[in-house]
This record gives C-alpha cells, structure tokens and sequence, in this order.
C-alpha cells in the first residue's frame, strides 16, 4: 500500500529537512527553491539506489518524467505553481511503489488539514506578529508546498504509524 519500512527508513533522514525547507519557504515566500527541487532529486538518484531493486529505481525515474510533463502543462495553464510542479516531480519516485490511491487519498488528507491550518494560523495575531513578513498570510493562492511537504514525510512516516 504505502513504501517498505525499511525503504522509508532509508529516506526519511534526509527527506524530512527538504520537506521542511519546502513548506517554510512556499508559506514565507510563495517560492518552491530550486535548490530544494535539485536536492530532492539528488536524493532519489543516491538514497533511491539504495533502497530500491533497480527496476524499481528505473520506473522512479519513468515516474518523475511523468510527473514533471504533467506538472508543466498545468503549470501553463495556470492551475498549479511551477515550484509546485517541480517539487511533486522531484519528490514523485519516492512514491513510485506505492498504491496508486492510497497516495491520493493521502494527498487529498493533506491537502484539507494544511489548508485548514495554514487558514487558522494566519487568523491568529501571535503567529501573524511571529512571521509578519510571510507572504502567504495575504497572498489570494495557497502554499501548496505545505501539502505537498505534509504528503511526502507522512507517507515516510505510514509504515511505522500503521502498527
């Protein structure tokens, strides 16, 4: 259903802190870092070896082409952020053994609880005066990179949650 324990094992350490970077700074800036997107691939291209059979490594990569194609089209179509588009393909072959719809509904779970919270956070004046300089306190579209950042450490995170 979600990834291998032990695989997730593998990635965790070092997906976590780029999930991190990720939602920090899409809330403050509105921004996905390219840096952020290159190092999330670079992970997959050393920890992925790592953890997965190599065909399963090759269809990671089959993945995030998949992802980072569909991503541009809706990109220029103004449905997603580029950085968004960008960042879901470098994070997608982490993804690439999973259920299909287990990950969507995972998405979907992450999506509603980071909008919910990012919506109640910034109506709370001590964490408005904390970070008063973040963009997406007054910005008309949403971080999604808090989703997208919630989505990849949770589903590191199922395999040890579910026992």
């Amino acid at each position: 259903m979600f990834i291998d324990a032990q695989a997730a094992l593998w990635f965790l350490p070092f997906c976590v802190p780029v999930a991190i970077w990720v939602a920090w700074s899409d809330m403050a800036s509105m921004k996905i870092p390219n840096k952020a997107v290159l190092t999330m691939a670079a992970i997959w291209a050393v920890v992925g070896l790592l953890a997965f059979p190599l065909p399963q490594y090759g269809w990671g990569w089959a993945v995030l082409g998949i992802v980072l194609a569909v991503g541009f089209i809706l990109s220029a179509l103004g449905l997603v952020g580029a950085g968004d588009a960008k960042f879901a393909a470098a994070m997608a072959p982490v993804f690439s053994t999973g259920d299909w719809r287990a990950i969507l509904a995972l998405f979907c779970a992450c999506l509603l609880g980071a909008f919910a919270t990012h919506r109640i956070a910034r109506a709370i004046p001590a964490i408005r005066r904390t970070t008063p300089d973040w963009t997406s306190w007054n910005h008309k579209d949403f971080p999604m990179g808090l989703a997208l950042a919630g989505t990849l450490i949770f589903y590191l995170l199922a395999p040890f949650l579910a026992n």
